[in-house]
């Protein structure tokens, strides 16, 4: 039998599929279409993620009516009852994704549609380990799941649960898996990353301290951290391991107190610039990227100024934009003084141009400079891959995917760096 596998929303979700995908060929089903069973792994991060994911569900039933339908992720969580009447044919939310095969064999043997749901803040931590990502040099590991921020705009608290935390020991069996697989980068993720091991008596700096020693990795980044978790252990860490990436992304979310005081985020203006500071004193050209949401409900014209003086000061690498958007069941949507569209859009424009400035200013600090790329992707004429800093790197010539080689940045745009190669790729 075939299956294919839709993947909608975060970095989490799409590991999330990879392990499914793994699991299925490992079960003798083939991927490609047409597919006799369809998987839609959804996302609920805001309404628009709810309707499209509704939309794909029918999209695919509509086109194979004789597909098993498969349907879990947030989305699922969140809504239910309204999918109900959709015709799936097994319906989960974030737990069980790592029983696909077995919830598969259920249906196939009884033919009776399965739907299973749970408490989602009673929950241990649902163990996947991937072997291999064929598709990409990067390998990811989810070693944390669930959130318990509740950040006034963000539903994810409530359908990913309480935070839990993979076994320190499958985490680093899973990497050194990975690595042995020959891939040379790999990236931690979770929905609250920073809280690792809360749960378990240790915590992420000391797991980042073991993976930073197994034999063949030469990069390890986190997907995204919280200010408020950058502990002095992790700084101290950053200061001495060179496996760490010389990049963190880092949510500011609002360049305002009394916004971010609204968004129930856990620090204020004054706290973020002196860690920021802290981090630029050990590491003086790191890369810095953020997320920041513009229109948040009672966000002024002088707000949304402070915002931009903010990140101004703060000189991001890259701010990934976000107008709001509204998000039933969150205490912000109940907030008075929601921001019209067309204001949300003009600030978030506004916003971009920013950002575009400072990431040209952050690539011209490598012009003419030695950096090290690791190649992702590769033409007859042409390589692409990226630094330890996240320079996206494009190179005139043929060369060896998942290698690193030293370049010589010669010209450089606000989204891509331009190089020579110079030598010999140093591990060969």
């Amino acid at each position: 039998m075939k299956f294919k596998v839709v993947t909608l929303g975060c970095k989490v979700n799409t590991y999330e599929s990879v392990f499914m995908k793994e699991k299925l060929i490992e079960a003798g089903y083939l991927e490609g279409e047409p597919a006799d069973i369809i998987i839609i792994n959804t996302c609920s991060v805001t309404n628009m993620a709810d309707n499209k994911s509704k939309k794909v569900i029918r999209h695919e039933k509509r086109n194979n009516p004789e597909a098993i339908i498969v349907v879990c992720g947030c989305s699922a969580e969140n809504n239910r009852e309204k999918l109900s009447d959709l015709g799936i044919n097994i319906l989960i939310g974030n737990k069980d994704k790592n029983k696909i095969v077995a919830l598969i064999k259920e249906y196939l043997d009884n033919k009776k549609d399965i739907v299973r749901f749970y408490d989602m803040r009673k929950l241990e931590f649902e163990d996947m380990c991937i072997h291999k990502f064929e598709e990409q040099t990067r390998g990811y590991i989810k070693i944390q799941d669930g959130c318990c921020n509740y950040c006034s705009y963000c539903i994810i608290p409530y359908l990913r649960g309480n935070i839990r935390s993979k076994d320190k020991e499958l985490v680093l069996k899973e990497a050194t898996d990975l690595v042995n697989s020959g891939h040379k980068e790999l990236v931690l993720t979770g929905i609250d990353t920073g809280s690792y091991g809360k749960d378990k008596g240790y915590n992420l700096t000391s797991l980042l301290k073991d993976l930073s020693l197994i034999k063949g990795l030469e990069r390890l980044r986190l997907s995204s951290v919280e200010i408020t978790q950058l502990t002095s252990e992790f700084l101290d860490l950053l200061k001495d391991d060179k496996v760490l990436c010389n990049h963190l992304h880092i949510p500011l979310q609002a360049g305002s107190d009394k916004i971010l005081k609204l968004m129930n985020r856990k620090y204020d203006l004054k706290y973020f610039f002196a860690k920021i500071e802290e981090i630029r004193r050990i590491r003086p050209d790191i890369s810095i990227t953020t997320d920041v949401i513009v229109g948040f409900p009672g966000e002024t014209d002088t707000d949304f100024l402070t915002t931009l003086d903010t990140c101004q000061k703060l000189k991001f690498s890259k701010i990934h934009v976000f107008p709001y958007s509204k998000r039933d069941g969150t205490k912000a949507s109940t907030f008075p003084n929601q921001v019209d569209n067309r204001v949300k859009k003009e600030r978030a424009r506004s916003l971009i141009e920013l950002s575009k400035k400072q990431e040209l200013e952050y690539n011209k600090l490598f012009l003419n400079k030695v950096v090290r790329v690791l190649i992702e992707e590769v033409t007859d004429n042409c390589s692409v891959g990226h630094t330890s800093n996240y320079l996206k790197v494009s190179i005139p010539k043929k060369l060896q995917r998942n290698e690193i080689y030293n370049v010589v940045i010669n010209d450089v745009k606000s989204d891509i760096c331009y190089g020579l190669l110079e030598g010999d790729n140093l591990d060969k």
